[in-house]
């Protein structure tokens, strides 16, 4: 029995430090503000957009489907087939208002073309968070060692392009060492090299939109759970007020 306890005692003890370095890791990654807001449904139309064009050729969102999307972001079935709809159902045709948000992309081939299949994104914004996904869209450099050309300071050795490089340019990555020895500390920054068609303030807002849209996809209940949450907390509190004034009626003539 103690032999059992002992053993139970070590492996907690070794995944708390496990998890432990694992956020020590993430610690040490600077993230930036994404200042999303769900309740913002043109920013969630135009997240829609720029993640249909840029990111559902490899991503798909396997646990969406767009008539859902269609009705939270104000949107019509015929808009969301108009303009968010490009892939096709095993018939051939155009894929309807009430499918999942999958691709045609086959995993087999994105494994070997990347090296390991592009990841669903429906639940990025809840495993890593809005401000994790709008850090890492923006930090994509130029790296010639990279099979795709570019490596990004948020996930370094990303298998990924920069899908979004003609708007923002592209950047390099400049170090710098102060100290020396072992104290030595290496500051790295990035710095835009190329232009790209946007201005750094609209490139901002474009992740910002891209990372609103992911977020609110990764619980698509939390646009109506704190309305929700309102009307629930008016009915327990005139629950109250009734349920006291009952209280009184019923022990009035109890001594």
């Amino acid at each position: 029995m103690k032999k059992f306890i002992a053993s139970v005692m070590f492996a907690l003890s070794a995944s708390l430090l496990v998890s432990g370095a694992a956020v020590a890791s993430g610690d040490s990654v600077h993230l930036e503000s994404a200042n999303v807001d769900i309740h913002n449904t043109p920013s969630l139309q135009r997240g829609a957009k720029y993640f249909v064009n840029y990111c559902m050729g490899c991503h798909a969102l396997s646990y969406s489907r767009y008539n859902r999307i269609a009705t939270d972001l104000g949107l019509t079935e015929d808009q969301v087939i108009k303009n968010l709809i490009f892939t096709r159902n095993a018939d051939g045709e155009p894929e309807n208002a009430g499918a999942l948000m999958k691709n045609a992309v086959s995993q087999k081939d994105s494994a070997e073309w990347f090296g390991a299949p592009p990841p669903d994104l429906s639940l990025v914004g809840r495993s890593r968070g809005s401000d994790w996904i709008y850090s890492y869209m923006k930090a994509f450099y130029a790296d010639p060692s990279r099979p795709m050309g570019v490596n990004n300071t948020v996930f370094p050795n990303v298998g990924m392009p920069h899908v979004l490089w003609e708007l923002q340019g592209l950047q390099e990555k400049h170090c710098t060492k102060e100290g020396e020895g072992d104290h030595a500390v290496e500051h790295c920054e990035l710095k835009l090299v190329k232009p790209g068609s946007m201005s750094a303030p609209e490139y901002d807002q474009v992740v910002r939109d891209l990372t609103n849209f992911l977020t609110y996809v990764g619980e698509p209940a939390k646009l109506h759970r704190i309305g929700y949450g309102v009307f629930v907390l008016l009915f327990l509190g005139l629950f109250a007020v009734f349920a006291y004034f009952l209280k009184k009626e019923y022990w009035k003539d109890v001594h």
